[in-house]
């Protein structure tokens, strides 16, 4: 099997294509216990974050952003630490953020 295509998804986007096999459940549970953020509300974020068209925010920095959900400019920047941000880069990801 190759390996056709890799991009990084959200907690909420692997619970919803876990399955529901042994192995399936258990990776739910574990994403419970990390994740209270549902695919609508994930796959909204990352459109709006999309939206911002800041150059910077790549797919996996807009995944990171979603898993983690910061609340303020010290965790975006820990969330996003090989990225650097100015203040309204930061307080437009964060006006988002805290929509959901």
């Amino acid at each position: 099997m190759a390996i056709k295509e890799e991009k990084p998804i959200s907690l909420a986007e692997v619970y919803e294509i876990a399955g529901d096999s042994e192995k399936g459940k258990q990776i739910r549970e574990f994403i419970k216990k990390f994740n209270d953020t549902s695919l609508k509300d994930a796959r909204a974020m990352t459109d709006e974050l999309n939206a911002l068209k800041i150059m910077k925010l790549k797919d996996s920095s807009i995944v990171k952003i979603i898993d983690f959900k910061p609340t303020d400019a010290s965790e975006l920047n820990k969330v996003l630490s090989e990225i650097s941000l100015d203040s309204e880069e930061v307080e437009k990801i964060l006006d988002v953020v805290k929509k959901y």
